[in-house]
């Protein structure tokens, strides 16, 4: 039944504000770094470099692959809920284990970390399947950026924290800035937890579709019968294929900047704010987008972020000082929340709301495959014409096809929108 209350809302959009710290505090922030420097100690780099990558690729592929059949079990036993905490407490209790990993441990880093990442990315399919169930048609758009922007605020609070921690261990009574940054981790399993409890209590199992037992057999025939759906279902194909198209864009750009960032010569802490000014800069911004979206429809305001990302994409190619690289972060925290907000309160517009899980599977699938094409792209220009700033500059391909596509979408009228 449909749960259309503030506490429901509110407490769903708080699992963001959780699980948003791994995102910023360890993929983004800290993991990496310990993982050559502490964890690696006495491992040539270039191995390092390629157990980090290849436990990278493994969770991805393994969610890549688990993502929709896991929504269809959740869609069919309604099980989002305990779907959602069991893979949550997977993550969790990962992140915690990082503090017990001794220095040298490598291969119990890198093993954590891919648990890590399948419990976070796992649990995100049922919480986005979540999303229908709690509000209306209409009101999509503002429910699913009040989400993202909980989890930039929340996740740069904590992240502001655990920086400061390590810059000045002595203010925490902590050693020195490694058993910060073991602490740290510890924080984000404590944070991710707490705030993970509303979610539990405040929102309410959905009922189940098909009672019985579940066989996989079963869920893999309605997993076929779903895809002979979106094949046949043009308008919503054709947002699939944009959305492949621009996210990859938009996760290269997330993924390239620090790197960018270093290879022209900033300084580290500088690339630590800017990462900092996203995050503080998303909150306010992907809501305001949730309003445009709720009075204008999503597609306007996600015309308005993909042209922001062109335009930073081209000015970033002619970047070379730390102020220009902070304008570059201002622009993404503006724009980063309110295209993955609207693009996934769109596609719950366009999706049956009983096969939520099902169907959002596939848009997390398309998610983890993003940043796929874009690297390679970058690479093979870069390479070719011996300049890395054109490599970036192709960039502009993925966002003008998902563009494109987009056009060719057909947006479900919103009450609000059609009154403006």
């Amino acid at each position: 039944m449909p749960q259309f209350t503030r506490k429901s809302q509110f407490s769903w959009a708080l699992y963001d504000w959780a699980n948003s710290a791994f995102a910023t505090t360890v993929i983004a922030g800290f993991f990496p770094l310990f993982f050559k420097q502490y964890w690696s100690e006495g491992v040539e780099s270039t191995t390092s470099t390629f157990w980090l990558g290849f436990g990278n690729s493994a969770a991805s592929f393994l969610i890549l692959i688990l993502a929709p059949i896991l929504g269809a079990i959740a869609d069919s036993s309604g099980s989002h809920k305990r779907l959602l905490a069991f893979f949550a407490g997977l993550g969790i209790i990962a992140t915690a284990g990082f503090f017990m990993i001794a220095q040298g441990e490598w291969p119990w880093a890198i093993s954590l970390y891919v648990v890590a990442i399948i419990g976070f990315s796992g649990a995100n399919v049922f919480y986005d399947a979540l999303l229908p169930s709690l509000t209306t048609h209409d009101d999509l758009h503002r429910l699913s950026a009040l989400g993202f922007s909980m989890g930039y605020l929340g996740g740069g609070l904590l992240f502001l924290v655990n920086v400061l921690m390590t810059l000045n261990p002595h203010w925490f009574g902590l050693a020195d800035a490694t058993a910060a940054v073991r602490v740290s981790f510890l924080s984000v399993a404590i944070w991710w937890f707490v705030f993970s409890l509303p979610i539990m209590m405040g929102v309410r199992s959905q009922a189940p579709k098909s009672p019985g037992k579940i066989r996989l057999s079963n869920e893999f025939a309605k997993l076929c019968n779903t895809l002979k759906a979106i094949r046949e279902n043009e308008n919503l194909w054709l947002f699939l294929i944009a959305y492949w198209f621009y996210i990859d864009g938009v996760a290269t750009i997330i993924r390239m900047a620090v790197d960018y960032g270093m290879a022209i010569g900033l300084p580290s802490d500088s690339l630590i704010v800017a990462l900092l000014l996203v995050q503080f800069i998303g909150f306010p911004a992907t809501l305001v987008f949730g309003r445009i979206g709720q009075r204008y429809g999503a597609k306007r305001g996600l015309w308005i972020g993909l042209w922001a990302y062109v335009i930073a994409t081209v000015c970033a190619s002619f970047m070379s000082d730390v102020t220009q690289f902070y304008a570059l972060a201002v622009v993404l925290g503006l724009v980063q929340g309110g295209v993955q907000s609207l693009s996934r309160s769109l596609f719950c517009q366009l999706i049956p709301p009983e096969k939520s899980g099902e169907y959002l599977g596939f848009l997390n699938m398309l998610g983890k495959a993003a940043a796929v094409l874009g690297p390679l792209l970058v690479g093979v220009v870069a390479a070719t014409t011996d300049n890395s700033r054109l490599g970036l500059l192709s960039i502009l391909i993925l966002f003008l096809a998902g563009m494109w596509f987009l056009t060719k979408v057909k947006e479900p009228a919103n009450t609000l929108s059609s009154q403006s």
